[in-house]
């Protein structure tokens, strides 16, 4: 594995340098494959451990790392010493190469890359991970789904590198929209079409009780009637509240279920009204809390009157806002989970409101506020099924699987799989996770469908059809080969590429999970499957000689193991057949 080569190299450098070789393990990264020309496998960047980076007066980078590689002598694992700008390069023995990387991915299985040094040290943590949060009785707007998923990433991540995640659904299910749907369930809701189609028809209630409104105000003022009479606690209305967010719950756990992804806690902004008011407490008796003409109140975070910095937490007729119920969350969070971590999960438009809960919180003495962490992510445009435009995710995954099923009716092995409709449901959600992040969160993208169900380039589509290859070639050749293997038999400039691209698969996890950005898995997955497309072409497995058909089976059955673990993570479950 690379740490085994990482250490090796800096044990040598270490004797030279004068430093510990654990102060140079980070410093020594892999190199990273190029078409046009062989690589060396490590690379040091001598200035990262020169002294004074910040003295220009030294001698010419260069130069020094031509010193420090006249210094260095190969050995049984590094056969060759070189220079690059700025750089000492290290090139491993090649059938060492060869036998390390594959027995270690075989050996680790789908701890491979986590057991790293580059994650040794690294303490377990106990991590809060709130993601999705859609509102309760509505139903589940494509705009939770990036939410969703980097949610679900995220998690994924850290629970591989051995912390203890708890997964948080935070809905919203408290606020004067109640009092409205409440109201129109008394008027025009029916019991049974409640029952076979929930969310479908209290949308359809919410949208007539929103209308009528408009016109009538004794509709409006029974609204609010009903809000506060939820407010107060009343059995009636709470009881209708409670079945509106069950059967809310039952349909969001239907559809979570067909993205691959589930939580422990199902929390939502109704379990914090009381503990908010003793929020606003705290606040008044630290002086933080002002009264306002309207008679809202609120937190002056400047502490000079700047209205950009001014939070309200509270409406005229005493009741709580989203902000309040958000620091009553999370000092509830720190009580029950005790957690070193607490990451939120949202778009960047509510930057703003976390950084001033993050604020508050800190000024009402909770030095823990530092622990917490927003991951905001850009707007998806362009989102459309083929009857206009979508607000549901499930008509999304319904049109995903149905242009899948479409794609895959012209290939003929499609007729042998067991569960067509589960397989294109699985390959139309790589495609989509893979189309989502491939770039910086952060970013606002454009979706495509045309370019989402490509099946070569840069697609989930083409992760997915790379791993049901390599399986097949393992189904078909495996049983005589899979024993011993000759490592002289991959030598070839294509085995080498793979097995030097494998080499760096800790390293791409380490970026992960330093900036929290799927890209970089993506891009290695990405690039993993198209070093094994052009080896397919040409490394064959039929007609060679036992030896040889063995070690590259053997090397075919590195790449499907890599690429599975990588799109795991990513929230994707790779398929066997398509």
């Amino acid at each position: 594995m690379a740490c085994a080569f990482r250490r090796s190299i800096a044990c040598q450098l270490s004797r030279v340098l004068d430093l510990p070789p654990e102060n140079l393990i980070k410093s020594i990264s892999a190199v990273p494959i190029s078409r046009k020309e062989e690589v060396a496998d490590f690379q040091l960047s001598v200035d990262s451990v020169l002294e004074n980076n910040n003295d220009h007066s030294r001698p010419d980078i260069q130069v020094q790392a031509m010193r420090l590689a006249e210094k260095l002598k190969c050995d049984t694992v590094v056969s060759e010493i070189s220079t690059g700008q700025g750089t000492v390069n290290f090139k491993i023995n090649r059938e060492l190469l060869t036998k390390t990387v594959l027995q270690q991915v075989i050996n680790d299985g789908s701890k491979y890359g986590l057991k790293s040094e580059l994650f040794s040290g690294l303490p377990q943590k106990k991590i809060v991970v709130e993601f999705s949060s859609p509102n309760v009785a509505k139903k589940f707007h494509v705009g939770h789904l990036r939410s969703t998923i980097i949610g679900n990433f995220i998690a994924n991540l850290k629970e591989a590198l051995g912390h203890q995640v708890t997964r948080i659904n935070y809905l919203g299910d408290w606020g004067m929209q109640f009092g409205l749907l409440g109201t129109g369930f008394q008027l025009f809701g029916y019991e049974e079409k409640l029952q076979s189609n929930p969310l479908q028809h209290l949308f359809e209630v919410y949208v007539q009780v929103n209308k009528e409104a408009t016109d009538d105000k004794n509709i409006a003022k029974s609204a609010h009637e009903f809000f506060q009479r939820l407010e107060l606690g009343d059995t009636q209305a709470l009881a209708l509240w409670q079945k509106f967010r069950d059967l809310s719950i039952e349909e969001y756990v239907r559809i979570y279920k067909r993205l691959g992804v589930h939580f422990n806690e199902y929390s939502g902004e109704s379990f914090y009204r009381e503990k908010s008011q003793e929020v606003l407490k705290l606040l008044d008796s630290k002086g933080l809390l002002q009264k306002t003409v309207k008679g809202t109140a609120v937190v002056d975070l400047s502490g000079n009157g700047d209205p950009s910095s001014i939070c309200t937490v509270m409406r005229s007729d005493g009741t709580s806002l989203y902000a309040t119920r958000d620091l009553a969350a999370a000092i509830d969070r720190m009580d029950k989970y005790n957690f070193d971590t607490m990451i939120y999960v949202t778009d960047k438009g509510q930057k703003k409101h976390f950084q001033q809960v993050f604020q508050m919180l800190q000024i009402m003495g909770y030095d823990w506020a530092e622990r917490c962490r927003h991951v905001p992510f850009g707007v998806v445009q362009g989102m459309k099924t083929r009857r206009g435009n979508v607000t549901f995710l499930e008509d999304v995954l319904n049109e995903i699987r149905s242009r899948m099923l479409q794609n895959m009716a012209s290939i003929k092995t499609t007729r042998e799989l067991e569960n067509p409709q589960e397989t294109a449901e699985r390959v139309g959600l790589a495609a989509l996770i893979i189309q989502d992040f491939k770039g910086l969160l952060l970013s606002d993208y454009q979706f495509s469908w045309d370019r989402v169900f490509q099946s070569r380039g840069d697609t989930g589509v083409f992760l997915q059809y790379t791993h049901a290859r390599l399986h097949s070639l393992e189904e078909t050749f495996g049983c005589g080969y899979l024993n011993d293997f000759n490592t002289g038999c991959l030598q070839e400039p294509q085995s080498v590429s793979i097995l030097q691209h494998l080499l760096r698969f800790d390293e791409v996890l380490y970026r992960s999970s330093q900036d929290l950005q799927p890209r970089h898995i993506v891009s290695y997955l990405l690039t993993l499957s198209h070093l094994a497309a052009v080896a397919h072409k040409t490394l064959f497995i039929k007609d060679s000689p036992p030896e040889v058909a063995g070690a590259r089976l053997h090397l075919f059955r590195a790449v499907r193991s890599v690429l599975a673990n990588g799109m795991k993570l990513l929230g994707i479950t790779p398929v066997c057949r398509m």
